[in-house]
């Protein structure tokens, strides 16, 4: 999350090439495998995996890539993020599930899209072809199992009672 919550003072889609072409960086050196990215307005979510068990090493990059450039771009001092990244070991299919639903949902909640595939600074707007992604992903088998029902179950807001237990799950 950005520094006391403000907003990235860039336009959003220049906050995505950014974020986008590190990610591509931090696959290539350091093997980070992605399967979801979200950027909101003033932090982001990412669903990554790691084969050779560096995701500190990936992480430290991709911050320090991403917080040079944002500042560099948006003729800022000091930093850009408020705390280190948050990490969660996902340990179960039913565990990267809710993980991925709350992912995707994230600018829906927030009332940024009426349909999670129309957000365009996600992951999934790339992965269903509505823009080109930059961004190398893992094969997204949750997604292209079945594109109708996934998206049906996407779309279906998780009550905010739910929705705040898979937070605090998420942060075991």
């Amino acid at each position: 999350r950005c520094i006391n919550r403000e907003w990235f003072n860039l336009p959003m889609e220049q906050v995505w090439q950014v974020y986008s072409e590190e990610l591509y960086m931090t696959n290539k050196i350091h093997n980070l495998q992605i399967h979801s990215f979200i950027l909101m307005s003033n932090h982001w979510h990412l669903i990554a995996s790691t084969p050779d068990s560096n995701i500190d090493k990936c992480m430290h990059r991709f911050m320090n890539a991403t917080s040079h450039r944002l500042l560099q771009m948006g003729n800022r001092i000091n930093q850009t993020y408020g705390n280190r990244y948050y990490r969660c070991v996902l340990k179960d299919p039913s565990h990267f599930l809710c993980a991925y639903k709350y992912n995707y949902q994230n600018p829906l909640v927030a009332g940024a899209c009426e349909r999670v595939e129309q957000y365009p600074y996600s992951t999934l707007n790339g992965l269903l072809g509505f823009q080109h992604l930059l961004i190398p992903m893992v094969e997204d088998s949750t997604l292209f199992n079945s594109v109708e029902e996934t998206l049906g179950w996407l779309n279906r807001l998780t009550p905010a009672k739910e929705r705040k237990a898979m937070k605090v799950a998420l942060k075991r």
